[in-house]
């Protein structure tokens, strides 16, 4: 992974975290225990603290970012899907913020909230704890029942196996000129997109 200090400030990834090759870390960064950084990611901690608590990940081509002094804040099985934008923000513990979605400064996603795609969260937003939040500008609709809650859970858990996954088997290869009919199917679950939400 391409991983830069600035100033003498190195980022520290736990060797129980997965970080893809593509993705890049700069400066004051902290990865914990199980979290999954996912291909072309950017997390710059040049200016502020970027942190990320155990089994959170952090998806493909998202950004991390914050100004001088301030914290980026993903908080224990945080969960922030592909492409999003999060800045000078804290995404609680257990809640997840969809694809493509951008959480501005001081804002918080509360623990045990979704935040749907392609949302636009204000500077200074907040929420209660298990919040279904979506729109641009993003606005609360209601409380989360037990059943969505459970749904986030689980994805999360994908990512934190992935992680083991990724740890034990992804290596670099030359790709196949063509496929073999007997081309095994990678592991399959049971975890499908919420429909009804």
């Amino acid at each position: 992974m391409p991983s830069y200090s600035i100033d003498g400030v190195k980022p520290v990834v736990d060797p129980s975290a997965y970080v893809h090759p593509t993705a890049t870390l700069i400066g004051d960064v902290w990865v914990g225990p199980g979290c999954y950084v996912g291909p072309s990611a950017s997390l710059r901690g040049d200016f502020g603290r970027i942190v990320l608590k155990a089994g959170s990940n952090v998806q493909d081509s998202c950004v991390a970012h914050a100004f001088p002094g301030k914290d980026v804040i993903v908080e224990e099985n945080g969960h922030v899907g592909h492409g999003a934008i999060i800045h000078g923000c804290t995404v609680g513990k257990d809640a997840m913020v969809g694809m493509n979605a951008v959480v501005m400064d001081d804002a918080m996603v509360a623990p045990r909230s979704i935040l749907g795609a392609c949302a636009f969260v204000k500077a200074g937003f907040s929420c209660e704890p298990g919040s279904l939040i979506v729109g641009a500008p993003a606005k609360i609709v209601r409380a989360l029942d037990e059943e969505e809650i459970a749904w986030k859970r689980k994805g999360t858990e994908e990512y934190q196996n992935l992680t083991v996954r990724c740890l034990n088997s992804m290596q670099e290869c030359l790709p196949l000129a063509e496929a073999d009919p007997q081309r095994p199917r990678l592991l399959s679950s049971d975890y499908q997109p919420k429909r009804d939400s």
